[in-house]
């Protein structure tokens, strides 16, 4: 099953590369995240709109996981991951077929869009495969709020590890970014990533009828979301 939020999309349209809109693969975060988890940030004691600057975009560590800012070493692997067409199939802004050298551009775009507090993407890697995936916020920070999205690539699903990087990020989101709300959705006809939002913690809000084009077909989008209070609430 792929499940997959429109959002942390590797497409070949740079201004637009990245967190945009959910439909993507996304289990449990390891326990002591709260001490550990973020590593590599500094707090110049400033906010751009409401949220505030952590720069260097840090890593996160799960207990199977690492999250990182991707490296244009990590293109060849973006390439083949991404070029299946099942990720593309329930992702907004993959394209199919995936050609040679959009990931690296879609990789360049990602320190500006952190810096200018856009979106941050993270590499979702394990020890023993190396990049399986990614994930990200999408920020509005105006607003303090953020749209989850994210992708597995296929040899790696069914292990867990969507939901797992979904509670690191979610996480990340309330007690770092000191986000309000964290938001997703997904094309109901892929219900699995349904799924995996609810066991990071996400309610279902509604379904969107035919709210976006794929592929030259309507498509029902189903949206999701967690507040910051729920999240401290269930965290006490």
């Amino acid at each position: 099953m792929g499940l997959r939020c429109t959002g942390v999309t590797p497409t070949s349209r740079l201004p637009s590369s990245g967190l945009r809109r959910p439909a993507s693969r996304c289990c449990g975060a390891s326990s002591s995240l709260r001490e550990r988890a973020v590593t590599g940030s500094s707090w110049p004691g400033v906010r751009v709109e409401g949220l505030p600057v952590v720069i260097p975009q840090p890593t996160i560590r799960t207990e199977r996981l690492m999250l990182r800012p991707f490296v244009r070493a990590d293109a060849p692997h973006v390439l083949r991951l991404a070029g299946a067409r099942e990720i593309a199939d329930t992702t907004l802004t993959i394209p199919h077929p995936y050609l040679a050298g959009m990931a690296e551009q879609w990789i360049a775009t990602h320190g500006d869009a952190w810096e200018q507090q856009d979106r941050g993407t993270f590499a979702i890697t394990t020890e023993t495969d190396g990049l399986i995936g990614a994930i990200g916020l999408h920020f509005r920070p105006a607003h303090r709020r953020a749209e989850l999205g994210y992708w597995i690539g296929r040899p790696f699903w069914n292990r867990g590890f969507a939901t797992e990087a979904a509670r690191a990020v979610i996480r990340f989101g309330f007690e770092t970014l000191e986000l309000n709300r964290i938001h997703a959705s997904h094309l109901t006809r892929n219900p699995a990533s349904g799924r995996v939002l609810v066991k990071a913690g996400m309610q279902l809000e509604g379904i969107l009828r035919q709210h976006v084009m794929k592929w030259d077909r309507p498509e029902d989008l189903a949206q999701y979301a967690i507040l910051r209070e729920w999240f401290l609430a269930d965290s006490s």
